[in-house]
């Protein structure tokens, strides 16, 4: 085809379609006390997906002596380095899972995370919002919206099946509740809740006690959290393995593999005046949330099994809690705690157990749902690292990890993920001892960091690293890359990504765009990870005064930033100015400075249904409805 300006720059374009391989399913099996899983013992072949990627490339270096423009489409293959995600903002969704929010800009913004490199973004889908009003009454709509803006933006997606509750009451602007008829049960039988020793009840998750009890209209909560992922499945089944590559589960507050940290105070019965009290310390050493009537039927079997029945009525007395100085408590002293006791290693090794026993379960119901969907499944594991250069360890054994300085609690979890063919998430990897210890002298995220990174290299466990917060200062970066070569430090070959904290309107500002889009090339250049550095070696950044000038910025760039920063910082502007702003910036920067633009690539890959004919999915029993009696308990 040819084009009027000799001076134009050359494109190549080429057709490609692949079939998806049939992956290979890991039969492995745990069994714990009265607990048996079944799997089917025949392989699901996936059907043959044909898939059209469409990838242009602009380079004025490479244009054609006669002006000719010639295409090439071609898959667009996986980064040599470690990729980068972006969580979505909380809020993407409205209250009723039925509207984008921002939906106008949602595309620029989607557009502008492709151009700087990043793999794909983090989707958290609330199940307080898909199905909040009735039992198996689900609504996707808004979810399925984002999914296709990101396979229109050329970014693949991860999801997050969120069955907690977001914010600390109504009054948060980011408030998601359990779904109203979860509410309505637990309102009924309050020991669906967690519940500490004075009977502060927790709302954020449903209590694992229960997780085989039919107490959620007639299904259990195991059942129900299958449901709901196997109803996505369904639903999704197009974009499995093609646009959404990654699903984290929850599993507990925060998402995460762990009891409740805080503590919110929920009063009986419940009216519509009646809210929940949160109280969160820095120093909180936390209460054992262990005393509804399921996880204490569920201790009282344990102790009885070992010929103990005194221990099974409660945790640990004198723990105390909140910002008390563990050296002063009866439980987490030092030298003569009971966490060092028979008694203390008997309630933490159950405590524990009944944790991991949780954790598996909902495993082994994801591994069987999304079988043959090759898509990536992990779930988080929480940083808690408030009292890590103690002795006992306070705040880590009451969120369900029995690691001590004689006992590393997390090996055992790295072990069940190995099992279950997950991968470990964890946060926090933007924290540095240096500026913590100034709050809190015992605190160490980098101690902790290590310790969990140690035992998924051991376990050989992929890894996704998350920041705990939003930062975009340099020490931050640095302090990311060097965790992520902890890991990745003797390894020919590793699995490694990150999950960034997330896409507001402070990540489009000009410096932190730079320094953004700066860590993001650095994730992915192999080279980042091989080097045979020391864990100890610090990356030397450049100054502030080194960065990139934004005449060096491409046009694409300036335009993008341009119309971000419209959108977001000055609601007073129109929609349409602003677009109409951001399209004069981009003819006026094509037709300039075309030639000065080195590289870029925008990748859309479409699915071709019509030749896509999806084998059903096998079927999955789920668990027995009817099936009663707490489990009692278990160990590492």
């Amino acid at each position: 085809m040819a084009v009027a300006s000799p001076s134009a720059p050359s494109f190549s374009v080429s057709f490609r379609c692949r079939g998806a391989a049939e992956s290979c399913i890991s039969n492995r099996l745990t069994r714990f006390p009265s607990v048996a899983f079944t799997r089917p013992h025949h392989r699901q072949s996936l059907p043959y997906v044909k898939r059209l990627s469409i990838a242009s490339s602009l380079n004025s270096s490479r244009s054609s002596q006669d002006g000719d423009v010639q295409y090439e489409f071609q898959q667009r293959g996986r980064q040599e380095g470690s990729p980068v995600y972006v969580k979505l903002p909380v809020d993407v969704v409205g209250p009723t899972a039925g509207q984008v929010r921002r939906a106008e800009t949602m595309p620029y913004s989607l557009h502008a995370l492709a151009a700087a490199g990043v793999e794909g973004v983090v989707l958290e889908i609330w199940w307080g919002l898909v199905e909040r009003y009735a039992p198996e009454v689900y609504n996707w709509h808004a979810y399925m919206e984002l999914v296709k803006l990101a396979m229109r933006s050329g970014l693949k997606v991860r999801v997050v099946m969120a069955f907690h509750q977001c914010g600390t009451g109504p009054d948060d602007p980011h408030w998601i509740s359990l779904p109203t008829w979860v509410l309505q049960e637990i309102q009924q039988n309050p020991d669906l809740a967690y519940a500490d020793k004075f009977g502060r009840r927790n709302m954020e998750y449903i209590s694992l006690g229960c997780d085989t009890l039919p107490v959620l209209v007639g299904r259990s909560p195991l059942q129900a959290y299958a449901d709901f992922m196997r109803n996505f499945r369904d639903t999704f089944r197009h974009f499995l393995g093609f646009i959404i590559t990654g699903i984290q589960v929850g599993m507990g507050p925060s998402g995460e593999l762990r009891y409740p940290l805080c503590t919110f105070e929920l009063r009986y019965p419940l009216r519509s005046s009646e809210r929940l009290t949160w109280s969160r310390h820095s120093h909180e050493l936390g209460e054992f949330q262990c005393y509804d009537k399921y996880m204490l039927a569920s201790l009282n079997a344990r102790a009885k099994d070992i010929g103990m029945p005194e221990w099974g009525n409660g945790g640990p007395v004198g723990a105390s809690n909140l910002i008390q100085n563990p050296e002063n408590t009866d439980s987490f002293e030092s030298d003569s705690g009971s966490w060092n006791t028979p008694y203390g290693k008997f309630f933490l090794e159950w405590y524990s157990g009944m944790l991991l026993w949780h954790g598996e379960m909902i495993c082994r119901e994801a591994e069987s749902i999304f079988q043959g969907t090759e898509v990536n499944k992990s779930t988080k594991v929480a940083a808690i690292y408030r009292h890590y250069d103690t002795l006992s360890h306070p705040s880590e054994l009451t969120a369900g990890y029995y690691n001590t300085s004689s006992r590393d609690g997390y090996l055992p979890i790295a072990r069940m993920f190995a099992r279950c063919g997950f991968t470990l998430c964890c946060t926090g990897f933007e924290r540095q001892d240096a500026e913590e210890k100034k709050r809190n002298p015992v605190s160490s995220p980098e101690g902790f960091l290590r310790q969990l990174l140690l035992a998924a290299k051991v376990c050989d466990v992929p890894l996704e690293g998350e920041n705990y917060a939003t930062t975009f200062d340099d020490e931050s970066f640095q302090q990311v890359l060097k965790m992520l070569k902890f890991y990745s430090y003797g390894q020919e070959k590793y699995s490694l990504s990150f999950n960034f904290e997330r896409m507001d309107k402070n990540l489009f500002d000009n410096h932190n765009w730079i320094r953004f889009v700066r860590f993001v090339k650095q994730m992915s250049d192999a080279n980042t990870f091989r080097a045979n550095l020391g864990i100890e070696d610090d990356m030397h950044w450049s100054s502030a005064s080194s960065l990139p000038a934004a005449s060096s910025m491409g046009p694409y760039a300036k335009t993008m930033i341009l119309l971000l920063l419209l959108v977001y910082l000055d609601p007073f502007i129109g929609r349409v100015k602003a677009m109409e702003h951001a399209a004069t910036a981009a003819n006026s920067a094509t037709n300039k400075g075309m030639n000065q633009v080195k590289m870029r690539k925008l990748t859309l890959e479409v699915d071709t249904l019509r030749d896509y004919n999806p084998i059903p999915n096998p079927k999955h029993e789920p668990p027995p409805k009817g099936k009663s009696g707490a489990p009692a308990g278990g160990g590492n």
